[in-house]
């Protein structure tokens, strides 16, 4: 296996080189969350192909391997976003402080967490209340929902995070341009 790099640049300003990184990460995991959120509402184009027995389960493993990937992109950017602060002098460590407390607040779970209807008992009772009221099948679809808002939740509160960071360092960005 190959040995995961960090966020640094050899040429140019180091925190410059992890910001652009980093920003760009946390818009490739947003383009995952969308991607499920996308895909689940081009499901009813299949409706007159599959009944929905087959079509609802799709729906709710859609929202799943979704919400699985973008965290398993948050919590790859979190060990680059480590292994690149270790680099680096306290000054530049302090400057991507708020981006760091982020993935502090947000501590690695396990996926079995996550998916755990008993570890989630609000998501559990609003799932089997909004599938009470349309269809039991939907049931599955709202618990994968909430899935994917928390991490969802996760990418804006990062990306708030890089923004901050991003407008701290602009002049530093400008002068290099």
């Amino acid at each position: 296996m190959a040995e995961e790099s960090g966020y640094l640049d050899p040429s140019g300003n180091r925190v410059v080189a992890i910001v652009q990184n980093l920003d760009r990460d946390v818009e490739r995991g947003e383009d995952t969350i969308m991607l499920g959120y996308g895909l689940v509402l081009l499901a009813p184009a299949f409706a007159p192909l599959l009944p929905p027995s087959i079509l609802l389960p799709l729906m709710a493993i859609t929202f799943a391997v979704s919400a699985s990937a973008a965290r398993w992109h948050f919590y790859k950017m979190a060990r680059k976003l480590a292994l690149s602060l270790d680099k680096l002098e306290y000054a530049e460590q302090a400057t991507l402080k708020p981006i760091a407390q982020v993935f502090e607040d947000h501590p690695q779970q396990t996926l079995a967490v996550a998916f755990n209807p008993l570890k989630n008992l609000k998501r559990t009772w609003k799932s089997i209340l909004g599938g009470l009221m349309i269809n039991p099948f939907w049931g599955p679809i709202f618990y994968m929902l909430g899935v994917q808002f928390v991490e969802d939740k996760h990418f804006f509160v990062l990306n708030k995070a890089v923004v901050s960071v991003e407008q701290k360092i602009l002049p530093i960005i400008l002068r290099d341009e």
